[in-house]
């Protein structure tokens, strides 16, 4: 079995540490804890991950956060794979910082990473693996906090946050939506 998994971010080096890409900052984490390397290919970087017999397309997109969904749809197209099979790792400034929560499927709840996927989808059925990043900040700065860095008591508890998410997404792919929501929400 193949399932695609999209870490959504924004390329450039002023955003690699910004809690806004926290997305490519978990596959970048499965990457290295994969000994696996991210090669440059269209609309997207791309590595591929093997576990329990499943194969695992990652792609951080390379179209920018807001324009997302051309890569996300041109990867479903050329891997072959339905929607089912597809996972989108997002931040979300309504959960705590650290909070994980994964959703067969679900809203844009403002993220425009996720409208953009499902106008190029045209529908919004698809697994998504959200990590809080909290809310912060002053009313009318959100685009500043999540474009900021991550606080010194945040950076502490990372590591662990993000083995966590790794281990949903591979959860994602072995004993699926459900079960993973079971075991790993709320923790």
């Amino acid at each position: 079995m193949k399932y695609l998994i999209v870490g959504l971010g924004n390329m450039g080096s002023e955003y690699i540490n910004t809690r806004h890409n926290i997305g490519f900052k978990i596959l970048d984490a499965l990457a290295n804890a994969s000994n696996i390397s991210f090669q440059d290919r269209r609309y997207a970087f791309r590595a591929e991950y093997k576990h329990k017999g499943r194969n695992y397309i990652l792609i951080k997109p390379t179209t920018f956060m807001n324009l997302s969904g051309k890569a996300v749809n041109f990867w479903l197209q050329k891997e072959k794979l339905s929607a089912e099979k597809l996972l989108v790792v997002l931040d979300d400034v309504a959960l705590p910082f650290g909070s994980l929560r994964l959703r067969p499927k679900g809203v844009d709840a403002g993220h425009n990473g996720l409208k953009d996927i499902n106008l190029a989808l045209g529908h919004k059925n698809y697994a998504r693996l959200r990590f809080g990043i909290g809310d912060d900040y002053a009313k009318g700065a959100q685009a500043h906090y999540v474009l900021s860095p991550w606080a010194d008591e945040e950076k502490e508890k990372l590591p662990e946050r993000l083995d966590l998410a790794i281990e949903m997404i591979k959860g994602f792919g072995t004993i699926g939506v459900e079960n993973t929501m079971n075991e790993f929400n709320n923790r």
